[in-house]
């Protein structure tokens, strides 16, 4: 069978710390069919010198102002022609060269593939899974108590995905995998990590604005009674959560 292409996409501005480790983790994958598209936005930290001393790799690259994280994501969607869709930002990479290769293996002609995420500090260090565990079964109901799979651990065929909803700019990417998840039939979950994703960014900077965006775009798919219940039992689960570690820690 032929191999279906998988169009990478990574958005990147003012990283130059980051950014090549990204770039390498995309550039080092043993599968043969990916499309490399990268959108900077006006970087002037160093950062695009980075990405032109690997552009031999990169198939598709642009460098303008865009309107935040999700206009410039959604520009890397309008220049993607793979059957699937990654995101996999500045900071964030693949779990090891063979981990594209080892996702397509899994099954064919999935709509949704999904796995695990690990979760890494600055210097790189593993910490851990994330909190929320990637389901055994993963629809579109599973985000109810709160995102269980991350947007770099998730591949969706392109002929599923719409733009990203720029109203929102903190937490589009839980209502752009929804939508996708909404129309899918066939999603296949990968064993074992299939990410590595650089804790920080501007929902960890933002949080009560991101927390009021995800309460907003949950009750939009699941309604509002079942969306405030759902909170209930997220903050139930979050206390008992740091309760435990801090007996662990302890």
């Amino acid at each position: 069978m032929k191999k279906p292409t998988l169009s990478v996409i990574t958005v990147v501005f003012n990283n130059v710390q980051d950014i090549e480790r990204t770039l390498l983790s995309v550039l080092n994958q043993n599968y043969p069919a990916i499309e490399y598209i990268v959108i900077d936005g006006l970087s002037t930290d160093g950062t695009l010198d980075m990405i032109k001393k690997h552009q031999s790799g990169i198939s598709k690259f642009a460098s303008e102002k865009d309107n935040g994280i999700y206009d410039a994501m959604n520009k890397g969607l309008k220049l993607a022609t793979g059957d699937y869709i990654i995101f996999m930002n500045s900071g964030d990479e693949f779990y090891s060269s063979d981990t594209v290769s080892t996702v397509f293996k899994s099954g064919d002609d999935a709509d949704i593939y999904y796995g695990e995420t690990e979760m890494v500090n600055r210097e790189r260090e593993s910490l851990g899974q994330r909190r929320h565990k990637a389901p055994d079964k993963f629809n579109w109901r599973s985000f109810k108590l709160g995102m269980s799979v991350s947007h770099q651990a998730i591949y969706i065929k392109r002929a599923l995905v719409e733009p990203y909803d720029t109203a929102y700019q903190l937490s589009a990417d839980i209502d752009w995998i929804i939508k996708a998840a909404k129309k899918a039939k066939k999603i296949i979950k990968v064993d074992g990590f299939v990410a590595k994703y650089l804790v920080g960014g501007m929902s960890k900077l933002k949080h009560r604005k991101s927390l009021l965006e995800r309460f907003a775009i949950m009750k939009k798919h699941y309604g509002l009674l079942p969306t405030m219940f759902n909170h209930f039992i997220i903050a139930l689960n979050l206390g008992w959560y740091w309760m435990l570690n801090r007996k662990t820690n302890d």
